[in-house]
């Protein structure tokens, strides 16, 4: 696969336009060695490379664009204690000593994300933890929200959880169209490319060599371990990380690890700064915010900005009707918003697996790989990178349903970007009749 590297464009981020100044890392020339050799510089190839320096082992990370060009730098800065699958579904289908392990797991990782703020003192990160609330649309969604919430609390010992009615909402909120909701402390939020940015900082400020603009176009095995190629230099290490996520398919050498994801498009909108009066009566707290809808959206406010996003874009590249779809479903929650202008526009790739929750592993005795966060990537991301470590350092970390043997290929995969856009259409067609 041949691709032309300076032409892969940017977002157009409200993240982007507000970052912290990116380090410049160089271009790998001629051969260099390594115990890890990491393709991708986003949360899991940076957090693995500095627990894996941490473990005494030498590690090189190899980025094809540069670092946060990605998931890390385009998702929308939510930190969630969770999976795709839920606790309960967990539960019934695996029983409660795998549900328990799944839920230290998802907590473990949100904690992890404020230990490498704490560690490298990303200050411009602006991390919170200020919990998320999840807000009922109709009265079936909030019911089954509360549902939830109450086995939660009985079941798993979530004491903290907080169920809403439709005024405590609307005081979360500013909008009067949720009918309830409940509230979980823990979650948070980040920018998500200062904290990309701070990784990647930190982690080269402690020895670990970064290579920017150095796609791994081929990986090949050899006698006493494996190389990783790019267009200007090589690799040879003992071990390598697949760390490139709904991206593997940028070069062949990681190609075969997309046919295991379903790449769905994500964007997101950020308004002009609203006027202080109207700044103070949305979202007030401070929280994360989600709906029930099946084409979930989420929204939280940055800098007197409604930053607002969902899923239902489709294709390769940034579509209008997706933007148009986003400011449509913002003003029908927040009226107040219809003649504020949109200041920035911006999607990226998520990675969803058949079975809802990453995985993470060895796909052989020289290759690693973590991947298909599912939407909840941010927290999962940061903490898969200390399960790496441990893979390579020989151990066999308990990672409950996330053991890569369980990843499955998606079938017919040829035929995965139509199946998406029809399950996505008949998703909203039952949004549209309040289904």
């Amino acid at each position: 696969m041949t691709r032309d590297w300076s032409a892969l464009p940017s977002a157009n981020s409200l993240w982007e336009a507000t970052a912290q100044p990116a380090c410049d890392f160089p271009v790998l020339s001629g051969e260099q060695q390594a115990d890890v050799v990491i393709i991708g510089a986003g949360y899991t190839g940076l957090s693995a490379a500095h627990h894996i320096a941490k473990s005494g082992l030498s590690p090189i990370v190899l980025e094809a664009n540069r670092p946060g060009w990605g998931a890390s730098g385009r998702n929308g800065g939510v930190i969630t204690a969770k999976f795709r699958l839920s606790f309960r579904e967990i539960d019934a289908a695996h029983g409660r000593a795998m549900a328990r392990r799944m839920y230290e797991i998802a907590h473990e990782s949100t904690d992890m994300v404020e230990e490498l703020v704490s560690e490298f003192g990303i200050a411009s990160a602006a991390l919170t933890r200020t919990g998320q609330v999840k807000a009922a649309h109709n009265e079936t969604t909030l019911k089954a929200a509360i549902d939830e919430a109450n086995w939660m609390t009985r079941e798993m010992g979530d004491a903290e959880v907080r169920i809403l009615d439709k005024r405590g909402v609307r005081d979360e909120t500013g909008s009067d169209i949720f009918v309830g909701g409940v509230l979980n402390p823990g979650s948070g939020g980040i920018h998500p490319l200062n904290y990309l940015r701070g990784l990647a900082d930190g982690v080269a400020r402690r020895g670990v060599s970064i290579f920017q603009e150095s796609p791994v176009v081929k990986l090949r095995r050899e006698k006493d371990g494996i190389v990783a190629e790019t267009p200007q230099g090589a690799v040879r290490a003992k071990q390598a990380i697949i760390a490139t996520n709904s991206y593997s398919d940028l070069t062949d050498a990681t190609a075969q690890m997309q046919r295991t994801l379903i790449p769905f498009r994500s964007a997101i909108i950020a308004t002009e700064q609203l006027p202080r009066n109207l700044a103070g009566k949305l979202m007030p707290t401070g929280r994360t915010y989600t709906e029930t809808k099946r084409m979930m959206r989420w929204f939280r406010m940055v800098d007197n900005r409604v930053i607002f996003g969902g899923r239902g874009a489709f294709g390769k590249q940034d579509s209008q009707a997706a933007f148009d779809a986003l400011r449509k479903a913002m003003v029908g929650i927040f009226p107040d918003l219809v003649d504020v202008p949109l200041a920035y526009r911006w999607s990226g790739l998520v990675g969803m697996t058949l079975d809802s929750v990453p995985h993470i592993g060895r796909l052989d005795d020289r290759t690693l790989v973590s991947m298909g966060y599912n939407g909840a990537g941010v927290a999962m991301s940061s903490l898969m990178g200390r399960y790496l470590a441990a893979f390579a350092r020989g151990e066999s970390p308990d990672v409950g349903l996330l053991d890569v043997r369980r990843m499955k290929a998606i079938p017919f995969y040829p035929l995965r970007e139509p199946a998406v856009r029809m399950v996505a259409g008949w998703y909203q067609f039952l949004d549209a009749i309040g289904q």
